[in-house]
């Protein structure tokens, strides 16, 4: 099943269950995505579906945006804010691709480089840019950016 589907019979469970949290995460993953989807028409003219890997996009970027949000809700010490925003990051998360862990994010980082045959630190934007789109989802690469920066050296 296609991402927009689950993500569409999702939010049906979870308004049949009255799964509050579940159901606000989900509507907010929808709107987001009809963001995206009318900003796409106003800049080509035309409807355009937008494929799993916009909506793999999109769902990380929320994750991002909650861990940040969490993050200063902690150090400002609202910490039921901070844990609602931890909540909708695992709600999120099950929709996207699983994450890579430390051995396949170096073993990924190795294979990019040399099928690439990235030699400087000048070939680091072509690898981070490999890497997005072999990996898409999967890693992140705020954290993968210096890894590939060290290897370079």
């Amino acid at each position: 099943m296609e991402l927009r589907a689950r993500l569409q019979h999702a939010t049906k469970e979870a308004m049949k269950a009255k799964d509050a949290t579940r159901l606000s995460t989900l509507r907010l993953i929808g709107a987001a995505v009809k963001d995206r989807e009318i900003a796409a028409r106003s800049e080509v003219g035309e409807e355009q579906a937008l494929t799993d890997a916009d909506l793999v996009a999109i769902m990380s970027k929320m994750v991002k945006q909650r861990q940040e949000s969490a993050k200063a809700y902690e150090e400002g010490g609202r910490l039921e804010l901070a844990e609602k925003e931890l909540d909708e990051i695992k709600i999120i998360q099950e929709y996207l691709p699983r994450q890579l862990d430390e051995t396949e994010i170096e073993t990924a980082i190795d294979k990019a480089i040399a099928d690439l045959g990235a030699t400087s630190l000048r070939d680091l934007g072509r690898v981070m840019g490999e890497l997005r789109t072999r990996h898409a989802g999967q890693m992140d690469f705020g954290a993968v950016g210096p890894m590939v920066k060290q290897r370079l050296m």
